[in-house]
């Protein structure tokens, strides 16, 4: 391949890795305003504006009080709801001759959203980041139902002077029992050995046409965890053939499964957090719009299935981190109505307007300090290959 080939080929990756991540993001971020909207709507608030995409105006049709918009910059939406700017004066925006703003009508107070109760707008800024919960549990169980690939409990590589290979265990041997539990994947058989370091486990043991029953000790190893950190664990010495099977989940076995695994990603989200304030993770692991653009063209490149994973992770992630109690994001609005609801009267504005301030320099601090990390793995040849 000749060097203009090879740019060519770079470019068409960068072309669709570029595209995909446009796809990810503009998908999430939708689904998040989609959430604010249908609340909305269901609760009696008016919604003026409903836009897919950012900027100007390409299209719009308007149906009944709503204005629905194709907008110029396709990386997500908005929602625009009568009465959400105390700025406005509760109006829609609009200014008289004398430039106040204009007064809203009884009917109008009824559906502006400055004037609901608390927990009516409580709910409508709750409802972005929930929907977007959601979405990874429709996306998680549409996986399941399609059937999801997993490695067989079968032996490929045993390293030397391990229990594994002091007590005759053979590569293309699959355990089959572990401890009285029939073992059907990988996964379950290794979180089983981990789970039992120095303890003796029994063993049923497939070789060929032939089944026999053996005892072994894990050797107690200290590995890390995914936040970097020591544990215990204990390794018998071997590695998987890659052999796989497909599991194919009802209806039922795959919502269950799907609520469990956006729940056990949303704690993980959590504990990331907080592991990183407690600098148990470097900060140079933040990542970027350079990293997501990147990731989620790789995932695309491994299939369909990777592809959509990935973006019920980076839903959750984002329904998630818009609950942190940070003024300009979701909960920080969260936490001012919480206040208020506390007060029975709204804060001053002026607070507000200030926390949103500070709340806005660290939110683009944040982004500012990802984008840089992105840039120095860039630099560094540190960005996934």
């Amino acid at each position: 391949m000749g060097a203009g080939d090879r740019r060519n080929n770079y470019h068409e990756v960068t072309v669709m890795f570029f595209v995909y991540a446009m796809v990810l993001l503009g998908i999430l971020i939708f689904v998040h305003e989609l959430g604010h909207f249908i609340l909305a709507k269901a609760l009696g608030v008016k919604v003026l504006k409903f836009s897919l995409g950012f900027g100007p105006k390409i299209i719009g049709r308007t149906y009944g009080d709503t204005e629905y918009l194709i907008s110029a910059l396709p990386l997500g939406g908005y929602v625009k709801m009568l009465g959400e700017d105390p700025n406005e004066g509760q109006g829609e925006g609009d200014k008289q001759s004398d430039g106040q703003p204009v007064e809203l009508s009884e009917d109008d107070k009824k559906r502006s959203y400055g004037f609901q109760p608390v927990w009516k707008r409580f709910s409508i800024v709750f409802f972005g980041p929930l929907f977007n919960l959601f979405f990874a549990v429709l996306v998680f169980f549409c996986i399941f139902v399609n059937g999801v690939p997993y490695l067989l409990p079968e032996i490929g590589e045993i390293t030397a002077d391990s229990p594994a290979i002091r007590h005759g265990l053979m590569k293309g041997d699959s355990i089959v029992e572990i401890n009285g539990k029939q073992i059907a994947r990988w996964d379950d058989m290794t979180s089983i050995i981990h789970n039992n370091p120095g303890r003796e486990v029994s063993l049923k043991v497939k070789r060929d046409a032939s089944v026999f029953d053996m005892t072994i000790t894990p050797e107690k190893k200290m590995v890390k965890d995914i936040f970097g950190q020591n544990k215990e664990a204990g390794l018998i010495g071997i590695t998987p053939s890659g052999k796989s099977g497909i599991k194919q989940e009802g209806i039922f076995g795959s919502m269950t499964i799907a609520v469990k695994r956006t729940w056990d990603i949303s704690v993980l989200t959590v504990m990331s957090m907080v592991k990183l304030v407690q600098r148990v993770l470097p900060a140079d692991t933040i990542g970027g719009p350079i990293m997501i653009f990147q990731m989620a063209g790789q995932q695309a490149s491994l299939g369909a299935m990777n592809f959509f994973t990935f973006m019920a992770v980076i839903s959750i992630n984002l329904g998630i981190l818009n609950l942190f109690p940070i003024p300009v994001l979701d909960g920080g609005h969260l936490l001012f109505l919480g206040i208020e609801a506390v007060r029975r009267k709204p804060m001053n504005e002026k607070v507000i307007a200030i926390s949103q301030r500070i709340g806005l320099v660290l939110l683009l601090s944040l982004m500012a300090f990802a984008l840089y990390n992105d840039i120095g793995r860039l630099f560094s040849g540190k960005m996934l290959q």
